[in-house]
């Protein structure tokens, strides 16, 4: 693996033209802040340009010598900490712009003064101080880049001021601050802080700490301490006694340090370093409460350096860095923080850890000399040492990639490693660098060298630019005086330099492939840190970027397709995201001519899963032959699936059946058969169809169809469309086609819906119109499946249908696969039509016997009891009472739902012969009692009214009706049911009967 590539990160430079040495500088939005060394006490501001041109806004005096300053993107304030007469001060300088447009006048004031309207009219022309006092002095300061708050560490605590926008009147808003949290933090005094979204990185010389600020519900108790104390617990040493402090000294002549630790999430409570937080705000309903939440704990030996023990080794450069989600949106919304990223630094190596749902270390960074200072930025680390600006790729967005979608590195979506090798970009001469800040596309680089130091170099380096300072002292008080200056580095355009990668990338091509996809991976990440710019949306680079990192998803499928690696399988993602058709792969890939290439791993599945799914792309002639050339030499077992995909229609028929023939002598398969059958069918070759199908059984041809559905139907923008296939079956071997269609739906390769829609195109009907091969589907699959929710679904579709004919008086445009004697005798929801409905149906209309088998599977299906009769009611509305057929639906209806007495009021009233045939079938159990209460009294009634006429009502009153009752009820009982009118002899060998019965219990 090659560990430096020498490329051209950086730009052209050019000197801000400071008036006197750099103390310390910081950089906003758009301006850099230079704080003077001199004794002056002054801050200038520079906007910097285009190409890192600098002009000059102005500058301000400072109350003392700068020690610390750093800039707010919101707010756009810059704070400092200042000293005079040895007493430290901090300071916040908000509403500075108004000094480049010539104004001289400033306000200061104290944080949380109010202003009184006379007052505060005069602070739009001014610049406004605001003093912060602390009771301990400040030692570093931090601004919060999402919200603008301010972190400020003291000795053994942490000050959080809340930035407040304070609207005086509608013309009128003005910046404020608000001391609204101490952080007491023991046994840590910290030399820098990194504040960022309620996160919040401490370093100490050799200690590293990162916390997160959650917040939580008010308790309803206003008496509770304000204070709220997160304690560590202890930490033994060697199993010993519990440790006092983070050093044990002083043993004999002998330094005994502690080990090194790193301790991550909920690991590094055990850190030993406990907080107490201590809430300053006025207590209102809207205050805020928050937890201290320990991500990442980091203590360093002394001697941990390779390069051996160092008295000034210590920590420095900590930092929090944000990476927004991916701002892909025409119209730029509220930027959403998606990962964020700690960095810290000792003099020989650096760490990078992402802070998240889960702390890991993403990177570990060895420089080849002693670092003065880095900064991190989302696509590079650049480090100065002693003599050089080195520039580090960074693996942020890689992070952050898999953060905004798991999913990554699936069929659909790739991303480089985080785990990627750390790669030097470039190593940059400079003489004496000494610090370094990054904003945007530009690195701000001071440098200091003694004189001794530039004579030394026998050839100056070219692209330095030097001068001498009038007034300056050497800080090592030599007599020579030191020259400095302050450049601005322009880094090159993102496109620029992923070009650069990408034309460095080919001489690795043929020598080292892991080489090739390393720089090629760093270029694609370097494109994805540009893209996940929160200015993406509005940058001058936007299609440029896109554009670019569409190309350089195509290299990395070129290396994945060409190239033998156990990653073979990312040249399917890596094509996708670059959006090129498959026929442009094939041209990429493939070369011209008849001669036999060899395709490796990455390309063969590439091509495999493109052309197993459902594609609109449909190939050429030529390129089709070819892709089946590339299969019959690289994978011949894919052959007939390959044939049967939608891209691969226009192939040559002829070609392909002779491929089939030379793959079915070494591997013969139903499904091979069946795509032979298929491709006969294309050339009109009905003999060589009727062979293939011949072979095999229809059990094993539905087989088959499982194996390859496209044989049978195909997806297009999301609708199914029947194939030449399908067609003939359904004029053929409609059965077949049925049972296949069926099987497709059990082993999930069709959905219900979806079938419904094949049938219908397949039979050319209308969008309201069930073919009767639609409803032969339905009904095979009743007979096979099992789920509950479908089979509900499938009795109301079928009993709609029946209804629908029976009503309209419709035929089925084709017979029926299976008669309802088949129904009956192979599916358990269609079941045996009860007597009494047939005795309904003798005395029906006899127009009702052309729709015979729709009635009788109506009424079977009813008979079975799987239906839900209180969803079918809606459905089996049209049915009207008035012919038998209506008459035994409600019936049965009324039966399935337990109201016997109203079914035989209907009975009684259109057939009441059938009413004792009804009763002895029905009526059992519980429901017997109806034979007594209703149907006798209802039977003498009408028997009565009509006397001798209706023998039918007699015989039934006679033979069956008063049998039961006889043997049911008490004589008394059944004396009293008797009607006065009646004649003792009609009655009298029943009542005979039941006393005997009564006699012999």
């Amino acid at each position: 693996m090659v560990r430096l590539y020498n490329l051209h990160p950086f730009g052209s430079q050019r000197v801000v033209p400071c008036k006197q040495e750099p103390a310390h500088f910081c950089c906003g939005q758009d301006v850099l802040f230079v704080a003077s060394a001199a004794a002056s006490c002054r801050v200038e501001a520079f906007a910097v340009r285009e190409q890192g041109r600098c002009e000059a806004l102005g500058w301000f005096a400072t109350l003392g010598a700068v020690l610390r300053m750093a800039h707010s993107a919101a707010g756009d304030y810059l704070v400092t900490i200042e000293e005079k007469s040895r007493t430290t001060f901090l300071r916040a300088y908000t509403n500075w712009r108004c000094m480049s447009a010539g104004s001289s006048r400033v306000c200061v004031r104290m944080v949380g003064h109010k202003m009184e309207e006379s007052y505060s009219e005069a602070l739009k022309e001014q610049m406004s101080v605001v003093e912060m006092p602390l009771s301990d002095p400040p030692l570093c300061i931090s601004c919060c880049p999402v919200n603008g708050d301010l972190l400020v560490g003291c000795n053994n605590k942490l000050v959080m001021f809340c930035l407040k926008y304070q609207v005086i009147n509608q013309n009128l808003t003005v910046l404020d601050f608000e001391r609204s949290l101490i952080l007491h933090i023991d046994n840590l005094i910290p030399a820098e802080i990194a504040f960022c979204a309620r996160h919040i990185a401490i370093t100490a010389e050799l200690d590293v700490l990162v916390l997160k600020l959650e917040q939580v519900q008010q308790s309803a108790d206003r008496t509770q301490q304000c204070a709220q104390g997160v304690s560590a617990p202890e930490k033994t040493v060697d199993g010993g006694s519990p440790s006092t402090h983070p050093l044990q000294l002083e043993l004999d002549e002998f330094i005994i340090c502690q080990k090194p630790v790193e301790l991550l999430g909920e690991e590094s409570k055990r850190c030993e370093i406990p907080i107490t937080l201590e809430s300053t705000e006025i207590p209102t309903e809207d205050t805020k409460h928050f937890q201290v939440q320990y991500l990442l704990f980091r203590h360093f030996a002394p001697d941990q350096s390779p390069f051996g023990f160092c008295e000034d080794t210590k920590l420095h450069s900590i930092q929090l860095l944000p990476v927004y989600q991916t701002a892909y949106e025409k119209t730029e919304k509220k930027r959403k923080l998606l990962s964020l990223f700690c960095f810290f630094s000792l003099p020989h190596v650096g760490y990078l850890y992402s802070i998240g749902k889960l702390v890991e270390l993403i990177s570990t960074y060895q420089y080849s000399e002693k670092s003065e200072q880095a900064v991190l930025t989302p696509q590079f680390l650049h480090v100065i040492t002693s003599q050089n600006l080195q520039c580090f790729t960074v693996r942020c967005s890689a992070a952050a990639a898999r953060g905004e979608a798991p999913c990554v590195d699936t069929t659909m979506k790739a991303c480089p490693p985080v785990t990627l090798d750390v790669c030097t970009l470039r190593m940059q001469l400079f003489i004496g660098p000494r610090a370094i800040c990054h904003f945007k596309n530009h690195i701000i680089l001071l440098t200091k060298a003694n004189t001794e130091d530039i004579t030394e170099r026998r050839k100056p380096a070219r692209r330095m630019l030097s001068r001498k300072a009038d007034s300056i002292k050497s800080r090592t008080n030599s007599e020579s005086e030191p020259g400095w200056n302050l450049y601005i580095i322009n880094t090159v355009s993102t496109i620029q330099l992923y070009r650069e990668m990408v034309d460095y990338s080919r001489t690795y091509e043929d020598v080292k492939t892991e080489s090739c996809i390393h720089l090629l991976s760093e270029a694609h990440l370097l494109l994805r840190a540009a893209i996940m710019d929160p200015h993406f949306p509005k940058s001058d680079e936007k299609e440029d970027l896109l554009r670019a990192f569409r190309e350089s998803c195509a290299f990395l499928g070129d290396c994945y397709s060409r190239f033998d690696t156990k990653d073979y399988h990312l040249a399917l993602p890596y094509y996708r995201m670059s959006g090129l058709s498959m026929t442009e792969v094939l041209e990429r890939l493939v070369s011209e001519g008849g001669e036999i290439q060899t395709y490796e791993r990455g390309f063969i599945f590439y091509l495999t899963h493109s052309l197993n799914e459902d594609s609109n792309e449909e190939l050429s002639k030529e390129s089709g032959n070819k892709v089946l050339q590339i299969f019959y030499h690289t994978d011949p077992v894919q052959l007939p699936h390959i044939i049967c995909s939608p891209s691969m229609k226009n192939i040559c028929p002829l070609t392909a059946v002779k491929y089939l023939q030379k793959v079915e002598k070494i591997m013969p398969s139903v499904v091979l058969t069946l795509t032979k059958a298929f491709l006969a069918l294309k050339m009109g070759d009905l003999t060589m169809y009727e062979h293939e199908m011949d072979s095999y059984k229809e059990a094993a041809l539905t087989c088959g169809f499982i194996g390859q559905p496209r044989l049978l139907l195909q997806r297009k923008e999301g609708i199914v469309l029947p194939t030449e296939f399908a067609v003939h079956l359904k004029e053929m071997q409609p059965g077949l086609l049925v049972a296949a269609t069926v099987a497709l739906h059990e082993n999930s390769k069709i959905e219900l819906e979806e079938a419904d829609t094949f049938f219908k195109l397949l039979c050319n009907s209308s969008e309201n119109t069930i073919p009767q091969l639609l409803m032969d589907f339905w009904e095979a699959l009743l007979v096979v499946s099992s789920q509950e929710e479908i089979l509900q679904e499938l009795l109301l579709r079928v009993t709609s249908q029946y209804v629908w004919r029976i009503s309209r008086k419709q035929l089925p445009e084709t017979k029926p696969l299976k008669t309802t004697e088949d129904l009956i005798n192979s599916c358990s929801h269609f079941g045996l039509i009860v007597p009494w409905i047939s005795s309904i149906m003798s005395v029906g209309c006899s127009s009702d016997k052309d729709f015979h088998e729709d009635i009788s599977r109506l009424q079977s299906l009813l008979c079975s009891r799987s239906i839900n009769i209180a969803s079918a009611l809606p459905v089996l509305e049209p049915l009207t009472e008035a012919d038998s057929v209506g008459l035994s639906v409600r019936v049965l209806c009324n039966t399935h739902l337990g109201k016997y007495e109203e079914a035989i009021d209907q009975l009684l009233r259109r057939c009441p012969d059938v009413a004792v045939v009804y009763a002895q079938h029905e009526l059992k159990g519980g429901s017997q009692a109806l034979w007594w209460n209703k149907l006798l009294p209802e039977l003498c009634k009408r028997a009565r009214l009509t006397g001798n006429d209706c023998p039918v009502l007699i015989s039934s009153l006679k033979a069956e009706t008063l049998s039961i009752v006889a043997m049911e009820l008490e004589l008394r009982d059944f004396l009293s049911l008797l009607p006065e009118d009646g004649t003792a002899a009609f009655f009298l060998p029943h009542l005979l009967h039941c006393s005997q019965r009564k006699l012999l219990t």
